[in-house]
């Protein structure tokens, strides 16, 4: 019996892949993985005194025949040429080594085979993939992702920045967004997976722009001599600038004592005496670069608003007119 062994190595290891027995009777085929990176693939066969004659081929190529090589690759170079063994190694193994290997013997009385076919498995790369990207509102987008690997990675692209196991968005190395929302926005993952090892992930950034948006603006009641804030709250990318204006003059920090303070969504005008001549509406404007929007907010005195009408004015309104109704009936009678 023959046997030949198959080995290839992983930096810092090196495996046994298969081992093949055979009798001189038959001749067997198997078929073996190898990984890459790999630095090297060792054939190794077993032989013993009835052989007169061994190589190695790839294919129909002899690479080694007894001590002779007939390979001009020079990764190819014999190990052991021994009366028992006989074996070769090729070193720095890529694709394109993938395919049939056959370890042929000779004796006295016929010639006798063994062949193992290698498969070359590359894990997934992504080797292009698109740029972080900036577009406004309403636009198209188109992401591309290309990777490799053997065999033929899938590749999946999902949106991250939404709720849990829902941003799945497609399984194509293209991924095209029309009329793009500004939820649409975020983290797009693509991630190249073909079961050989771990999926090769990377990620691109959209970010979409849009004009402002008051979200948030109240109106505040305070008493005279005390402290009052009026806040306004914007969404925008970019960033939305403020502006804050009473009829139409525009209020700076530091004029009338007030101040303006601008922290990333919100903006602030502080009044720190209140008095009766700050009572009044204001308007908060956001503006940036595709648009401005406004808001009006009131600053009002203890009980003064209420669904936007003055509580007191409608108060002393009921009174007049009780007053003009009850006049009117003792005149007339």
């Amino acid at each position: 019996k023959y046997c030949c062994c198959f080995i290839f190595s992983l930096p810092y290891k090196n495996t046994c892949i298969i081992s093949l027995s055979l009798s001189l009777s038959l001749s067997l085929s198997l078929s073996l993985s190898l990984l890459l990176p790999s630095l090297f693939l060792s054939l190794l066969c077993t032989i013993d005194d009835r052989v007169t004659r061994v190589a190695w081929l790839n294919r129909s190529t002899i690479l080694y025949a007894g001590n002779d090589k007939w390979s001009i690759d020079p990764r190819v170079i014999i190990l052991v040429n021994t009366p028992t063994q006989y074996s070769i190694m090729i070193q720095n193994v890529d694709v394109y080594d993938e395919g049939p290997y056959t370890c042929s013997v000779q004796t006295d009385n016929h010639p006798k085979t063994s062949r193992v076919h290698l498969i070359v498995q590359v894990p997934p790369q992504i080797m292009n993939i698109s740029s972080d990207i900036t577009v406004n509102e309403g636009s198209s987008v188109t992401l591309l992702c290309l990777a490799i690997g053997r065999p033929e990675p899938t590749v999946t692209w999902r949106h991250l920045s939404v709720k849990e196991g829902q941003g799945f968005v497609s399984e194509d190395e293209y991924l095209e967004i029309s009329d793009i929302k500004r939820d649409q926005s975020g983290e797009y993952e693509c991630s190249a997976l073909n079961d050989v090892a771990a999926p090769d992930v990377r990620k691109v950034k959209i970010t979409v722009n849009y004009p402002p948006y008051i979200s948030k603006a109240k109106n505040t009641g305070v008493s005279v001599g005390q402290k009052g804030i009026l806040s306004c709250e914007a969404s925008a990318v970019p960033m939305a600038e403020f502006q804050w204006f009473k009829e139409d003059t525009r209020l700076a920090t530091g004029l009338d004592g007030v101040r303006i303070e601008n922290k990333g969504r919100i903006s602030t005008l502080t009044f720190f005496n209140v008095s009766e001549k700050d009572y009044g509406n204001y308007t908060c404007v956001a503006t940036n670069k595709l648009g401005n929007t406004n808001a009006s907010i009131t600053l009002y005195g203890p009980g003064a608003v209420i669904d936007g009408v003055n509580s007191a004015s409608r108060a002393l309104a009921c009174l007049w007119l009780s007053g003009t109704f009850f006049a009117h009936f003792f005149i007339k009678f």
